[in-house]
């Protein structure tokens, strides 16, 4: 039973539902739905979606656990199962018709993610340190959180069962780890394991693009010099153009750490190399927008912070489609004007904005207005990553133990983090430090900043909340539900309603 079913832990049931109706309760787990196991919320919705609906629920007498696949076989991966198969005195059916049974699980996977079957030259989770908790070393490539939360994927791993599956159940749109166009090129760059890869013709980006030509697909493109760049670019850009389906690609430039113990020799960008790979995609900008009245193309902010080059225009991002994927979040940030400012604060305060050292002079230039306020004194200090090495210059990635080496104790009244540092619903870094343990050692209070400049203002003059853009969500959050951090269902469903 417990290879042929995926319990599904109840976090709750709606009051008035027809689960409690039935007598569901939270801890309760689903197991079938009209006979069948489901694999996940998207299987749950669809078997719902079809009108009349059994659902088999259980009373475990022991909680869920996590089984872990044998590494490197096409079942490395995560899911729970029951250490005690249920009696026929612990389950119960109940039915609905055309009706939510009213029922939020903790985990939007009920199978446990899919894993990646590659073993890329520029994969992050290969450089990482050791010592973080582990749903950081998770290597997800899971389409089902692509289309939920918009994660990139490689479609490596895919099975035939999966690709009709995205088609039957229209699993659009997706998000899909291109790279490059050029199949011998991709395949030395990316590297999959055989015994990881289900489908031969999975590996074939072309084919997977072009087979699965009912659903939208947004690219992107991880930049390594003197690898996929110059007229690998070229021919890439010109490739993804020709399909109806891809609906843009980005470009990222490839981040790297200072933990590349037994990886490729690979480097970053110099100046001049993000000028070339900026010539070549503006080219196509400036030729897609012409021809098809999109620019298609979107190089990611740190490609022009590299190159020296001057931000796009609000109205150059086209709705910020890869906000979350690096692109447009700079302007992003300047979209909202600073408010109204004080002529001078009630009381002097000393403030100072750590980031990372890639957005410190870019930051310093827009905050430049509230240095004329009485009484304010704010610096912008650029925070040398500790944890993953100098090389690592986002902020998004400074921890911890980066702001205590970076910030003396008491030498500031309030120090504001960037947003994009904190575990998604939480106060907690990438290394498990917590704001108010670096307050009570730093002396001082700290806040994060805001998602724009205007809401950064007012965090500086006011002390205001923010609600800055914080990592996690999505397929960050699923991997910590470990029995960590439950993933909500219903942010879940709001996603399928088209608000990924």
């Amino acid at each position: 039973m417990q290879d042929q079913v995926f319990p599904a832990p109840i976090k709750s049931v709606e009051g008035g539902s027809a689960a409690e109706r039935a007598g569901v309760q939270p801890g309760d787990v689903l197991l079938r739905v009209n006979g069948e196991p489901v694999t996940d919320v998207l299987a749950y919705r669809h078997a719902l979606s079809q009108g009349r609906a059994t659902l088999e629920i259980a009373r475990p007498q022991e909680a869920p656990r996590v089984m872990t696949g044998v590494a490197g076989t096409a079942q490395d991966h995560h899911r729970l199962f029951l250490p005690t198969a249920p009696s026929l005195e612990d389950t119960f059916t109940f039915d609905v018709e055309w009706e939510d049974p009213g029922l939020e699980f903790e985990e939007v996977l009920f199978d446990g993610i899919k894993k990646c079957a590659n073993k890329c030259d520029f994969c992050y989770v290969h450089q990482m340190p050791r010592g973080f908790r582990k749903s950081l070393y998770i290597m997800d490539d899971d389409y089902r959180l692509s289309f939920l939360y918009g994660s990139f994927v490689t479609l490596t791993n895919l099975s035939e069962n999966d690709i009709v599956r995205i088609e039957n159940e229209n699993l659009s749109p997706l998000y899909v780890s291109v790279h490059t166009a050029n199949q011998d090129l991709r395949q030395d760059m990316m590297k999959w394991w055989r015994l990881k890869v289900k489908d031969q013709q999975a590996v074939q980006i072309r084919s997977m693009i072009e087979r699965l030509e009912q659903i939208d697909l947004y690219t992107q493109i991880v930049l390594v010099p003197e690898r996929n760049d110059r007229e690998n670019l070229d021919e890439t850009v010109e490739y993804l153009a020709s399909r109806p389906n891809v609906i843009s690609a980005a470009v990222v430039p490839i981040g790297l750490t200072s933990h590349r113990t037994n990886l490729p020799d690979v480097r970053t960008f110099t100046r001049e190399e993000a000028q070339d790979s900026l010539r070549r995609l503006n080219v196509w900008r400036r030729k897609f927008l012409n021809e098809r009245g999109t620019r298609f193309v979107f190089p990611s902010d740190e490609l022009y912070l590299l190159a020296g080059e001057p931000l796009p225009t609000e109205e150059e991002y086209e709705g910020f489609p890869m906000l979350e994927n690096g692109v447009g979040m700079i302007r992003d940030f300047l979209t909202e004007a600073l408010p109204e400012l004080p002529a001078a604060l009630p009381e002097p305060r000393r403030v100072i904005l750590g980031t990372g050292s890639l957005f410190a002079e870019s930051l310093d230039r827009a905050v430049e207005p509230l240095r004329a306020i009485g009484g304010l004194t704010l610096e912008v200090r650029a925070i040398e990553n500790k944890t993953f090495g100098k090389v690592t210059t986002v902020a998004g990635l400074l921890t911890g133990r980066c702001f205590r080496h970076a910030i003396k104790p008491g030498e500031a009244d309030l120090l504001i983090v960037p947003p994009t540092t904190l575990r998604y619903g939480t106060e907690l870094m990438l290394d498990d430090v917590s704001l108010d343990e670096l307050r009570s050692e730093l002396r001082m209070d700290i806040r994060p900043g805001g998602a724009t400049l205007g809401e950064l203002a007012r965090v500086i003059l006011q002390g205001a909340q923010s609600s800055g853009h914080q990592w996690g969500m999505s397929a960050h959050a699923v991997k910590d539900s470990g029995r960590e951090e439950p993933a909500s269902v219903q942010v879940a469903e709001q996603n399928m309603r088209g608000q990924a």
